[in-house]
């Protein structure tokens, strides 16, 4: 499934649900207590996140999407530090403030990227506490197009029925991360994203794909849902629609590191994909990706937009070959994202030969992506005469994206491709030949940007004019 990212910015989600501070205590170990056979920690440092339903307002936010996040807390310090992350990252927060209840904070120790305890501070909330709630909700609706309800069973979202019902007849889609025992409370909701072992204890054991599709048509039925998604950890996601389609996706983690907030990033990706009207399909195809990146983190953690592009061009392998000027300004942005270097050359290439081969292959040397801009064949006219080019610009660009010192080629239409470099910006520019690197296009915007101008000679005898003079004075022969 061949999948381009939605417009984030397009997303307006109403995130509502249990809030947590997670707290992170890191140290070193290296005895064990006289007090208790239990290791001593000497802690170094320390850090906050916002987790639960806070978690998934932040993915949201980090997508570019607009959200607001609705929840309890209490009238504590944990409250204050979880505003001030949340605002500074972009959401909007509509807390409802639980009197003699704390905010849910949970503490983890850690030592040598291991969790060795975690504590719990939280007191469930009453009944009176999630009607604060449903009417925040009814407040915060207006304009919204997705509606994720994120439930940790900690209260919160106890009139889960009356907010789906409120969605649902505006017309907006309804996703829920269940915790619930009793997936009635869902009902009506679009979609709902249990993981495996919360979906066998609702609907009995399942040995096989069969009987996940069999059991979750027979749940989607009951409950009224569009469809549902099952997490399944190593084994992926199993999406099955109302119609008894499914979807079975494969895991996109390539190193499992931490499987906490998976679910939270699964959801919000879904959900702001489905804001943006992503076909179902392709956002959960997407949320797959997006699970795959956060695995690989420590802690809850959340997913951009850079990261999830760059994932969906390395398993698709569109990260390499010819492309155009726009999807090679946001291949760049990805590369720069990952740390990597930009080098870009430019020529026309009209007839590759060993000299130009030689040129390349230094070029990439010098940094971790190498760009290769081509005239087009109407500049090339104009700079080599009416009888060039010998070959097009279409199987000049393939040639060279063929060759292993190449990662990105792009055409241009003007004589010199100065407009492209300084909208480019790479780290280094090459140009083949005896030049002064003041005289290389674009040297001034590159420079300016802090990068090099590198001049690097040619294998002598190598030329194109010589290539295409050899052939006319053969044919002549």
């Amino acid at each position: 499934m061949n999948m381009t990212l939605p417009d984030f910015s397009r997303a307006r989600v109403l995130v509502v649900g249990d809030l947590m501070l997670d707290r992170y205590w890191h140290g070193s170990t290296s005895r064990i207590s006289p007090e208790a056979p239990v290791p001593i920690v000497k802690v170094s440092q320390h850090e906050e996140r916002p987790g639960g339903a806070a978690n998934v307002a932040l993915n949201v936010a980090s997508l570019g999407g607009k959200v607001t996040l609705v929840g309890l807390v209490g009238q504590d310090e944990p409250a204050i530090i979880l505003n001030r992350m949340l605002t500074n990252a972009g959401v909007l927060c509509e807390f409802e403030v639980a009197e003699n209840r704390p905010t849910i904070t949970k503490l983890r120790v850690i030592s040598r990227q291991q969790q060795l305890i975690r504590l719990d501070f939280e007191d469930e909330f009453e009944a009176k506490h999630a009607h604060q709630v449903l009417e925040r909700f009814r407040r915060s609706l207006s304009g919204i197009n997705a509606v994720i309800l994120s439930d940790y069973g900690k209260g919160a979202l106890r009139e889960s029925a009356l907010l789906i019902e409120l969605a649902r007849k505006a017309g907006i889609p309804v996703l829920v991360d269940p915790k619930s025992k009793d997936f009635a409370a869902y009902r009506g909701a679009s979609v709902i994203t249990p993981n495996m072992a919360e979906f066998e204890t609702v609907v009995g054991e399942c040995k096989d794909d069969a009987t996940i599709v069999h059991k979750g048509i027979a749940l989607v039925e009951r409950l009224g849902l569009e469809a549902l998604l099952v997490t399944r950890s190593e084994k992926g996601m199993s999406l099955i629609h109302r119609d008894g389609a499914a979807l079975h996706l494969p895991t996109h983690a390539r190193e499992v590191y931490d499987v906490t907030g998976a679910g939270d990033t699964v959801i919000s990706v879904m959900g702001a994909a489905l804001a943006c009207q992503m076909p179902m399909e392709e956002a959960t195809a997407l949320a797959n990706v997006a699970a795959g990146i956060v695995v690989g983190k420590l802690g809850t953690a959340t997913v951009s937009e850079t990261e999830l592009r760059s994932a969906l061009k390395l398993d698709q392998e569109h990260d390499l070959g010819v492309m155009d000027e726009n999807a090679l300004v946001a291949a760049v942005a990805d590369a720069r994202a990952r740390g990597e270097r930009i080098v870009m050359t430019n020529g026309c290439f009209d007839i590759l030969h060993a000299g130009h081969v030689s040129y390349l292959e230094v070029a990439r040397h010098l940094g971790d992506r190498l760009i290769v801009a081509v005239n087009d064949d109407e500049s090339v006219r104009r700079l080599k005469g009416k009888n060039r080019p010998i070959n097009g610009v279409e199987p000049r660009m393939a040639v060279l994206a063929g060759l292993a010192s190449t990662d990105w080629v792009v055409p241009f239409s003007e004589d010199t491709p100065e407009r492209l470099i300084c909208r480019i910006k790479p780290d280094i520019l090459v140009k083949g030949g005896d030049y002064r690197a003041e005289d290389v296009a674009g040297y001034g915007c590159v420079t300016r940007n802090g990068g090099k101008v590198k001049i690097l000679h040619f294998v002598d005898g190598c030329s194109t004019s010589k290539v295409i003079k050899k052939i006319r004075d053969s044919d002549r022969a």
